[in-house]
């Protein structure tokens, strides 16, 4: 691996460039970096701004809160309902695409009003690899990548988080509520919260460190990592999450027993489709 050093010195080169930046912060390992380095080099010159949406669980709204905190970064919020958009509603592979579409519009005019010269985000070198949609949103407004462009992967980013003391070197990934439901399934700011308060629900009562309630209409399936999956092998404990998520308004609760893995809606489409279709949901 390259020198850890040498390429946290690129990425401070890389925002000396700059006199100001808006960060879209989502509060997870890569764009808690962009804003560690963005506060270190820009100080007040740089602000880190969080999407309050149905996609986005309230307990990651916390910790984003906590973190920009912790760095000293100057933090703020925008309010963006990506459910209300027909294109993001009907649930498409490209999905991602017009939900970066909406929160990029808002970044955009937020910039404007703060007068900061460049919007950047968390998207890393080994992104660009997969299909994510929402990278050509990004580019359609003009967003910066600096760990993509520097070339930094996620394994790199998590060794810079580590030499910089961030809380997040070791944080699983935690993508938006919307990557929970099958494709062609419509997306409702109602089904979000749904999904939101199964997890919750979970979480409180077993507390894995992966954790998806993935939808399939009126059937729950819930995924946890691979060496975590015992941590339902009780019977008491599967009534009451069964118990809980039915009386969300789903019929059918079960447990992938394959457990966890990285895009597991994929796994019919690429069937389906032959493989053209690649989106690397987490």
């Amino acid at each position: 691996m390259e020198d850890v050093s040498s390429k946290l010195s690129e990425l401070i080169a890389w925002f000396k460039k700059f006199n100001s930046v808006l960060v879209a912060f989502s509060g997870g390992v890569d764009s808690t970096l962009v804003a560690k380095v963005a506060h270190m080099v820009l100080g007040d010159k740089a602000c880190a701004v969080t999407a309050r949406s149905p996609s986005v669980p309230s307990w990651e709204l916390k910790e984003a809160v906590d973190i920009a905190k912790l760095i000293g970064i100057k933090h703020v919020f925008v309010d963006v309902d990506e459910t209300t958009k027909p294109e993001y509603a009907k649930n498409m592979p490209n999905r991602c695409y017009f939900c970066k579409e909406e929160l990029y519009s808002k970044l955009s005019e937020l910039a404007a009003s703060l007068g900061i010269e460049q919007i950047v985000d968390g998207t890393n070198f080994d992104d660009l690899g997969d299909y994510r949609p929402g990278i050509e949103a990004a580019r359609k407004f003009g967003v910066r990548s600096p760990l993509a462009e520097l070339r930094i992967g996620k394994e790199l980013v998590r060794e810079i988080s580590k030499l910089l003391d961030l809380p997040t070197s070791l944080k699983p990934s935690s993508p938006c509520l919307a990557s929970r439901i099958a494709y062609g399934h419509p997306i409702t700011a109602e089904l979000l919260r749904k999904v939101a308060m199964a997890e919750a629900f979970i979480r409180i009562h077993v507390n894995p460190k992966t954790l998806r309630a993935r939808v399939h209409g009126d059937l729950v399936r819930i995924e946890l990592g691979r060496d975590e999956r015992h941590l339902l092998f009780d019977v008491n404990l599967m009534d009451k999450i069964v118990d809980y998520i039915k009386g969300l308004g789903f019929t059918f609760v079960t447990l992938d027993l394959e457990g966890y893995r990285q895009g597991s809606f994929l796994e019919s489409l690429q069937k389906t489709n032959k493989g053209t279709l690649t989106e690397n949901l987490t």
